[in-house]
């Protein structure tokens, strides 16, 4: 095992930083987009809700694998782009379904007279949700958005699948050249988790934090 790291060392660390790379870009990109949709839903628009709902839908009921491979084999058709941007666009989306409905289920839990004082002291419904309803929301929910955080990083595997030199590639070029799987991925699952868990203990210290 030590000699499989120490000869490929310089692949795992780029592998490890391709992961690091798409998992952080991801991570915004769907907290972006999970909250515009979450906010879509709860919305008083039924056509607006029904927007958010079948994106929800769609992206949740369908396979990350299939997603991405949507991406990168039919998207790439008509826009180019390699691996890592079209697995990191997959696994956006994907991401955001989930954190959309995690942050819905947060705002719902707040009592619904914080919006109706936000809206009764002169602010909007945008400047209330921003204000004053979101940050009790995310206080809320911040056990299983550190679920969705850590399940992303773990879902970054599926770069391997389009060439995107995450961890996950880099290990399956490892162990087919050395023939010696289970070192290499036992040393992609160590990888692995260096990433996840610092990001458990956070998401727990925050959660006691603001309790």
């Amino acid at each position: 095992m030590i000699n499989i790291l120490t000869t490929h060392w310089s692949d795992f660390v780029h592998g490890f930083g391709i992961t690091l790379l798409a998992s952080i870009i991801a991570l915004i990109i769907s907290m972006i987009l999970g909250t515009g949709f979450a906010i879509l839903e709860v919305l008083p628009n039924k056509f607006v809700n029904l927007v958010a709902r079948i994106y929800i839908e769609i992206f949740r009921n369908i396979p990350l694998l299939v997603v991405t491979m949507f991406f990168y084999v039919v998207v790439t058709q008509f826009i180019k782009m390699n691996g890592l941007v079209a697995g990191t666009i997959g696994l956006s989306l994907y991401t955001s379904a989930f954190i959309a409905e995690t942050v819905r289920a947060g705002i719902l839990s707040v009592d619904k007279g914080q919006m109706e004082g936000a809206r009764a002291n002169g602010l909007t419904y945008w400047q209330a949700m921003r204000i004053i309803i979101l940050p009790q929301a995310f206080k809320i929910v911040i056990p299983p958005l550190g679920n969705q955080f850590i399940n992303l990083v773990k879902n970054s595997s599926i770069l391997a699948f389009v060439a995107g030199f995450d961890l996950m590639y880099q290990g399956n070029e490892i162990a087919s050249t050395t023939f010696d799987t289970i070192d290499t991925y036992i040393l992609v699952g160590v990888f692995y988790l260096i990433i996840t868990l610092p990001l458990s203990y956070y998401m727990r210290y925050l959660e006691h934090k603001l309790a």
